[in-house]
């Protein structure tokens, strides 16, 4: 069975009885306002994609990752997510126990035992034994939904000592942008550490399916043979490449994403709700009527993301100051009923 996701817009259409254009969705944790995509050379449609056309050379100046690391842009995280498990023949893989379900489902899938890591054992430093248990470890950095943030020091001594037994560690970084100090990819060479960033989430261009997977070569290279060739378009290595040199916008947009969560945050307790926790993209509350508080806001139009086990709502950032006041509207109105 696939998996539920945000985005799900043409199931609210159907559902609701609602057109398309009534909709203010936030259920994605995407940049509202996404990176403008410039026209692209008509040559590329006609050609296959080339591997030697600069884009790993962008991708490693753009996340600093060392030479002797290696590179392979992919299809979004997606792809990565879905290959990485075909690498290892059955084992132990440890995976958030509340996190992006997609991890745990394909390492399922391919076999492996997985192992639910909680915040007893992510915040039990002095006793950090349950890495030994572990074969690979999946981190999602910062969590999405709950937006938890494990510092580069702990990621780096927890990949070292899963290092002792020969163990992986896995870091999806895909909300990580807004704070690019807090990422390992200058640490990408060490062996059997493998880094996931995407296009879709800070710049807004989850329709492109473009990513890099990041890290010790001889994982990279195994990847890169079971993805096969042309795994990513050319338009879409073209819409990358272009998006990570736009340093100018990339500033501009740091700063007006953290200050729309701020935003989104102080919105969302005004109304009385308790934040669990939230990146510059999105903010997640917790609460026991979350299907029911999700239902009134559809009801009214405005989609955001429901989770279960336990019962969380993620809002996403709306884009333009209409936007805000119909979210504010609709929550208020929702909470007094």
């Amino acid at each position: 069975m696939m998996l539920e996701h945000g985005g799900r817009l043409n199931a609210a259409v159907k559902r609701w009885g609602m057109a398309h254009a009534h909709w203010l969705d936030l259920s994605t944790g995407l940049n509202p306002v996404s990176w403008p995509v410039p026209n692209i050379p008509p040559q590329l449609w006609q050609r296959l994609p080339e591997a030697d056309d600069g884009l790993n050379e962008i991708i490693r100046h753009s996340y600093a990752v060392p030479a002797s690391a290696d590179c392979e842009p992919v299809a979004g995280s997606q792809a990565a997510i879905m290959a990485l498990p075909r690498l290892r023949s059955a084992c132990r893989v440890g995976i958030p126990s509340v996190g992006y379900q997609e991890h745990g489902y394909h390492w399922r899938q391919a076999g492996h035992s997985i192992v639910s890591i909680t915040a007893e054992h992510t915040h039990a430093e002095s006793d950090e034994c349950w890495l030994d248990e572990l074969d690979v470890l999946v981190w999602i950095n910062p969590n999405n939904p709950t937006g938890e943030l494990i510092s580069p020091a702990t990621l780096l001594r927890w990949h070292a000592r899963l290092q002792q037994h020969g163990g992986w560690l896995i870091v999806d970084e895909a909300f990580i942008d807004t704070t690019p100090q807090l990422s390992l990819c200058a640490h990408a060479d060490r062996p059997g550490l493998i880094i996931l960033r995407s296009l879709g989430k800070f710049y807004g261009l989850a329709g492109v399916r473009a990513g890099a997977v990041l890290g010790d070569p001889a994982i990279v290279q195994s990847l890169r043979t079971v993805l096969g060739p042309w795994s990513l378009s050319g338009p879409a290595r073209y819409v990358m490449g272009q998006a990570l040199q736009d340093q100018r916008w990339h500033e501009q947009t740091r700063t007006r994403l953290l200050c729309d969560s701020q935003r989104l945050a102080q919105l969302l307790q005004s109304a009385g709700l308790r934040l669990l926790g939230g990146t510059a993209l999105f903010q997640t509350v917790q609460l026991d009527s979350a299907v029911q508080l999700a239902e009134q806001l559809a009801a009214q139009g405005i989609l955001v993301r429901s989770f279960t086990q336990p019962d969380m709502l993620r809002f996403g950032l709306a884009a333009h100051e209409a936007q805000w006041h119909r979210l504010q509207a609709a929550l208020f109105a929702a909470l007094d009923d």
